[in-house]
């Protein structure tokens, strides 16, 4: 595996939760960062530690529109990544996808810069293969309320390997699965979120379904770490590669695991399950592995003292 020189890269989404860690990834590394981002879901203060960093750079911009700069390297996370979010307007989430990615692919092509993708296991749907693996073309309903995050992903991914194909655009496309960590925000509507911050305040855990449908989580760390591997990797390597945690769990069990490791009193609520809730979710990551010589480090326990004591400090403040 190639490792760069000092390099200029762009970071769109970085003032996000995943794209936060990444640019204090590349920083560390070595690398000039431009963080690009419109505040939609990402804040300022997710990367205001990096602000007297010289090698950092912080631009408000909406990537629907096209972006005129000198980079290497892209990294295009820009996105709402949770229900909550990406359905509260899902005409400007697909926009994102959809726009975003001929922006930042014609950007790459101008400039001739390697461009990453930042997918997601959305792509599935509500999968009939356990555990999915990249050949698998999911099962994806077109119409429904998730639709402008799930189709908007799989047609960037299209556009991705169309300029790949046609202009030898050398492109990089992970499949990121359900990744937690510090930085998440606490009204995300995400699962380890929603259960840490009513757990932490000793509220009702609430449950969608029965808490039989299972997830598998990964570290922000090992996520980083999978996705930076990924564009480092030779061009040959294109992906789309599944990076995640495979250790799979129910959202039940989920439920439990935080409910002791906060020390909580919470009691479990259930609601009815939302519409196109996909029941299983797990990465076949034997690509990754074998590619990229990338697994997981971190326990889900492990990750989930970590992730607590952040959230416990963010609501005592």
């Amino acid at each position: 595996m190639r490792r760069f020189p000092r390099e200029r890269v762009l970071v769109t989404g970085g003032a996000g939760f995943l794209g936060s860690h990444l640019c204090r990834r590349l920083l560390r590394d070595g690398h000039d960062v431009l963080c690009v981002d419109n505040f939609y879901t990402g804040s300022r203060d997710n990367v205001s530690d990096l602000f007297d960093d010289k090698r950092f750079e912080l631009m408000r911009h909406d990537i629907t529109f096209p972006l005129y700069i000198e980079v290497d390297r892209i990294f295009n996370l820009a996105c709402p990544a949770s229900p909550v979010h990406y359905q509260y307007d899902p005409v400007q989430t697909t926009k994102t996808s959809v726009h975003g990615a001929i922006n930042m692919l014609g950007l790459a092509k101008r400039v001739g810069a390697r461009v990453f993708q930042a997918s997601t296991s959305e792509i599935y749907g509500d999968p009939q293969v356990h555990p999915q693996k990249e050949d698998y073309w999911g099962r994806v309903n077109p119409i429904g309320p998730r639709s402008c995050y799930d189709e908007g992903k799989r047609c960037a991914e299209t556009l991705f390997f169309d300029y790949h194909r046609q202009l030898s655009l050398p492109i990089k496309v992970a499949r990121i699965f359900n990744t937690y960590g510090p930085g998440m925000r606490p009204d995300d509507g995400r699962v380890v979120s929603n259960f840490i911050v009513q757990a932490l305040l000793d509220k009702p855990i609430t449950l969608y379904g029965d808490g039989s449908q299972t997830r598998s989580f990964c570290y922000v760390d090992d996520l980083i770490e999978g996705c930076v591997r990924l564009m480092d990797s030779d061009d040959a390597v294109t992906g789309p590669m599944n990076i995640g945690n495979p250790a799979e769990i129910s959202v039940k069990e989920l439920a439990a695991v935080v409910i002791e490791c906060c020390g909580s009193k919470s009691s479990i609520e259930f609601r009815p399950l939302p519409q196109d809730d996909p029941f299983q979710r797990c990465p076949d990551i034997s690509l990754a592995q074998k590619t990229l010589d990338w697994s997981p480090q971190v326990s889900l326990e492990r990750g989930l003292e970590r992730t607590v004591a952040w959230f416990r400090e963010q609501l005592s403040d």
